[in-house]
């Protein structure tokens, strides 16, 4: 016996989860085993719209409401919700469903592509650092203070804010940060507990150097208000 639970937005090939789960497409992450069971994305074109579909079995979470078990794609697509409620950009979400029959969960979470956008890292490769515009630079820094800072103020931690993460899009004098990858996100009970978790991975695993990590701290804790502690002041760990 099989239970469903899906969300959709102007689906296709149809608002069926079977139908979904057979659209296959060229992997961009291997699906990997972890979580007690598999996670990966692959890359579909359905009604030549490029879409990613986060595939999973028996890849499940557990939390104090969930102690069986609770597919984590539906955290995601919760955590996409919230974070666009929040004014952050986010992949739009396509379809999202869950199954559940005698072999365990299946899951899947189908997002529109981020047209346009680059990973950080890419974007620092077409743009490298010594030959980066620095009007331009600093506004990218900027837009990802004021994005993070968004987030935080609804009391969402990213969980796994890593700079691959961070999308970015440049038209003109038009700055634009979107994120990925909320698999691990959660409502915190304060901004401060989500900024400090989010902040201090992001600064170990950013590619910034020391000037401009604090050209990014400066505008996130304009963003933040005065009153909001300062959680990354002290030098790069």
């Amino acid at each position: 016996m099989a239970a469903t639970c899906s969300n959709t937005r102007n689906t296709s090939p149809s608002d069926d989860f079977n139908s979904w789960w057979q659209t296959q497409g060229e992997w961009v992450e291997e699906p990997n085993d972890r979580r007690g069971g598999q996670s990966g994305v692959q890359r579909i074109t359905v009604q030549g719209q490029l879409l990613y579909a986060k595939r999973q079995a028996g890849h499940t979470y557990r939390s104090l409401k969930y102690p069986l078990g609770r597919p984590t794609v539906l955290r995601e697509r919760d955590a996409l919700r919230n974070a666009e409620k929040a004014g952050v950009a986010v992949p739009e979400i396509v379809y999202c469903g869950a199954e559940r029959g005698t072999d365990g969960w299946r899951a899947l979470l189908v997002t529109k592509a981020l047209e346009g956008f680059l990973p950080i890292d890419q974007w620092y490769v077409e743009h490298p650092r010594e030959h980066c515009d620095e009007n331009q630079h600093q506004q990218l820094l900027q837009g990802i203070a004021e994005c993070l800072a968004k987030l935080h103020t609804a009391r969402l931690q990213h969980g796994c804010m890593y700079a691959k993460h961070i999308f970015v899009r440049i038209q003109e004098s038009r700055c634009e940060i979107a994120l990925l990858d909320l698999e691990k996100a959660r409502r915190r009970l304060n901004r401060k507990q989500a900024a400090l978790h989010d902040m201090l991975q992001l600064r170990r695993h950013s590619p910034w150097h020391e000037s401009d990590w604090q050209f990014l701290i400066y505008h996130y804790q304009t963003a933040m208000g005065q009153a909001f502690p300062r959680l990354c002041g002290a030098s790069r760990p």
